[in-house]
């Protein structure tokens, strides 16, 4: 355990910001901002603290944390990181400060805003670390209240209906995951993911759950499946995963921008995490008898998405649905190591392949797809609120730094060489054909979408004839353009040299192989 209770600190200081953001009441609004950004990026500083200070070269825990909360109830507060949670800490900390960058103009209700942005950080952070149920679930409700807010006081002229959308459908897919670990309580009087995995690696999770195999006369496992997929349901909305996508696109068009990167960049990542942290070790025994059905979700999620984003107009509505193709790439991935296939090296090597690449595409689609909606509030803001594929045209003409940049991210996103959209996918790829070859073949008609649609945004919007009420439209001022310096060098950075991430958290992908025993 560290002396030093960085995981605690990490959490309570965007917490005890928001307060301090909200305090300081309607009057304030320029100071609201300032120190609300100024709590994000100490925060940011402590994550890169603990990026620093974490080793990459040991597989378990660490800056664990653990305390006695409600013993009788098996609860307690337990917080660490492994490879993927500190990674998952630094993409939180950075998309927060890009999200408030975005969201610099919003005049109604201030601290408000900026308060609701640093509790869902909180919740993100808590969520990200959390290793007891009890303990886990309250930040990831947490960050729901302030996402529905954020949407509902501040959205589109439809805000109303996307927020109630949102805030259902991540409802019933909370219960459903609550209810499920509240049967798995009953039967093993355990709350900790940890001793959960153990007892599933061990092979005493399925016989504990006998003792409800006689409700309507399932059996053992017929009642694991049901659990799992009651926590599978919950981490599946979150993503989302088709069938349960048809709440995002509406969300992420009315949201506003910085709320809509909040909600790509990190929350979304929020339902990966519980598959790799929380689904995959308790239940994949249970996930391999559904390995078929799941890969051919994966596979549609990847390729429906991307052939939905050709038929939109909106661009934020573009990248809503590309968002969803690209977090497919992420479940294609994991659902494809669940292939049983012994002790061949080689198979295990595909299988960390494939982990790698899910963590790697897990960071990269939350830095690019967080930075595109960025570069489409700053259309918006240059257009009078305009957003159409079709609205624009020959913008390279008068405002080429803006489209040069915005290409960067676009060309990220499609996966190009030499940026760091391309890696994270080669990587999941690779693992996956031995794996899973079918899926991954079908899965590539995803990739062709994406280019199409992709290609389509550049020649609507930045080539052909310019049209006449654009002439006087402003470049992007050099206060933007050292905002979006961070994110467009790490395309780059990452691009070139994906080791800085894949140093980290191969370690943890090894690990998650070895346990799982497949």
């Amino acid at each position: 355990m560290s002396q030093l209770p960085s995981i605690s600190c990490l959490t309570i200081v965007p917490l005890l910001g928001a307060l301090a953001v909200l305090l300081l009441g309607a009057k304030s609004a320029q100071l609201a901002r300032w120190l609300a950004l100024a709590i994000a990026l100490i925060a940011l500083a402590i994550t890169l603290v603990l990026w620093h200070r974490f080793n990459p070269a040991y597989d378990g825990l660490q800056f664990e944390e653990v305390h006695a909360w409600i013993p009788v109830l098996g609860v307690q507060y337990h917080v660490g990181i492994d490879g993927l949670g500190v990674l998952m800490l630094l993409l939180s900390a950075i998309v927060v400060p890009m999200a408030m960058a975005a969201s610099w103009q919003i005049e109604e209700k201030t601290s408000l805003y900026f308060s609701l942005i640093l509790m869902l950080q909180a919740g993100l952070f808590g969520t990200f670390t959390a290793l007891n149920f009890f303990h886990w679930f309250l930040f990831w409700e947490l960050s729901l209240i302030p996402a529905f807010f954020l949407i509902r006081l501040w959205g589109g002229s439809q805000r109303a209906t996307a927020a109630t959308q949102f805030f259902l459908y991540t409802m019933v897919g909370s219960v459903a995951l609550l209810l499920a670990f509240l049967a798995i309580f009953l039967c093993t009087g355990k709350f900790d993911f940890m001793d959960l995995a153990e007892m599933a690696r061990n092979g005493k999770l399925l016989p504990a759950f006998t003792a409800l195999s006689g409700w309507h006369a399932f059996t053992t496992e017929k009642v694991a499946l049901v659990l799992c997929f009651g926590a599978f349901l919950g981490f599946a909305v979150k993503v989302p995963l088709v069938p349960f996508h048809t709440w995002l696109p509406a969300t992420y068009a009315e949201a506003p921008t910085g709320t809509t990167m909040l909600l790509t960049g990190a929350m979304s990542k929020m339902g990966l995490y519980g598959f790799l942290r929380i689904l995959l070790p308790i239940f994949f025994v249970e996930l391999r008898w559904v390995r078929t059905p799941l890969l051919w979700l994966a596979v549609a999620t990847i390729v429906l998405s991307a052939y939905a984003a050709l038929a939109q107009k909106d661009l934020k509505r573009i990248f809503a649905y590309s968002s969803i193709n690209h977090l497919g790439y992420c479940m294609l991935g994991i659902f494809s190591i669940l292939k049983v296939t012994g002790n061949d090296p080689a198979f295990a090597t595909e299988k960390i392949a494939a982990l790698d690449g899910v963590f790697l595409q897990m960071f990269n689609h939350g830095l690019t797809a967080a930075t595109l909606f960025w570069f489409v509030a700053l259309l918006e803001k240059r257009s009078g609120g305009l957003r159409g594929i079709d609205d624009f045209g020959g913008l390279r003409k008068v405002v080429p730094v803006l489209c040069g940049l915005m290409g960067i991210a676009l060309f990220s996103s499609m996966g190009l060489p030499g940026l760091n959209g391309f890696v994270g996918e080669f990587l999941i790829f690779k693992g996956t054909f031995p794996l899973a070859i079918w899926p991954a073949s079908v899965s590539v008609l995803g990739l062709l979408s994406t280019a199409i649609f992709i290609l389509t945004i550049l020649q609507r919007v930045f080539s052909g004839p310019l049209q006449e009420r654009w002439l006087q439209m402003p470049d992007l001022t050099m206060g933007e353009r050292l905002t979006l310096f961070p994110p467009i060098a790490l395309m780059f950075a990452l691009g070139l040299f994906p080791q800085l991430i894949l140093g980290v958290v191969n370690s943890t992908a090894m690990q998650m192989v070895r346990q799982l025993r497949f």
